[in-house]
C-alpha cells in the first residue's frame, strides 16, 4: 500500500454520507461504526501508520454505503436470498466506491479503492474482482475481518446473533482462505480484551 499524507479536512467532511446512511437503514450506520471502532484497533495493532488510519477509519465507516443502492426487499429480507438477489446484493462494494469517489474528497480514491475490495477473500474467491492476497489492499484484508466479526456477533431478519466463541470457531476455519491469516492473527489477540468482544 502507499504511503498516504494526512488529511486534515477528511474527517470533518463525511456526516452528510453518515446521515444518508443513517436514513436508509440504522442497522447499517450502526454496523458501520462498530466496524471503524475494531478498524482502528486493528490498524494500530498491525502498526498502520497515523495517515492510513485516518483512511482505514473513514473507509470502515463507510463500507457498506453502497447499501443505498440495494432494494428493501433484497436489504431487508428475511430469508435465504435467491441467486438474482444475492447478485444485487453483491453489487454493493462496487456502488459504495463509486458513490464514494464521486464525493471527491481528500483520498477518495484511496478510500473507494479500499470500499471496493472489502469482501475480497485471501484465495481470491471473493467479489467483486476475485483478487487474491497481498493484491488485495491492506486496508480492505483488515475491513473484511472486522466486517464478519461485528455482523456474526449482531442479530439480523436473516440470522441469529452468534456468540464470541462461536464466531472465532468460524473466522480460525477461514483463516488462509477467506481471511489474511497475518491480521487475523492480530485480530485474534486483541479481540479477547476489547470493548467491541461479544458475550
Amino acid at each position: 500500500m502507499k504511503t498516504s499524507t494526512n488529511y486534515p479536512r477528511l474527517l470533518g467532511s463525511v456526516d452528510s454520507l453518515a446521515v444518508a446512511l443513517q436514513v436508509r437503514d440504522s442497522y447499517t450506520r450502526s454496523h458501520c461504526d462498530r466496524s471503524a471502532r475494531l478498524a482502528m484497533e486493528v490498524g494500530k495493532a498491525c502498526d498502520v501508520s497515523d495517515a492510513d488510519l485516518t483512511l482505514l477509519r473513514v473507509s470502515a465507516r463507510f463500507h457498506d454505503i453502497g447499501k443505498i443502492g440495494v432494494p428493501d426487499a433484497v436489504l431487508l429480507k428475511p430469508a435465504r436470498l435467491t441467486n438474482d438477489e444475492w447478485a444485487l446484493m453483491k453489487a454493493h462494494p462496487v456502488l459504495g466506491e463509486q458513490i464514494f469517489r464521486a464525493t471527491e474528497l481528500p483520498a477518495h480514491d484511496d478510500i473507494a479503492r479500499a470500499i471496493r475490495h472489502h469482501h475480497e477473500s485471501f484465495d481470491g474467491s471473493g467479489y467483486p474482482d476475485g483478487l487474491a492476497g497481498e493484491d488485495i489492499p491492506f486496508l480492505s484484508r483488515i475491513l473484511l475481518i472486522v466486517d464478519s466479526y461485528d455482523a456474526m456477533t449482531t442479530a439480523r431478519p436473516y440470522h441469529k446473533l452468534r456468540t464470541h466463541a462461536q464466531v472465532m470457531e468460524v473466522m480460525e476455519s477461514e483463516s488462509g482462505s477467506k481471511l489474511d491469516p497475518e491480521v487475523f492473527g492480530r485480530f485474534s489477540a486483541l479481540i479477547e480484551h476489547s470493548p467491541a468482544r461479544a458475550h
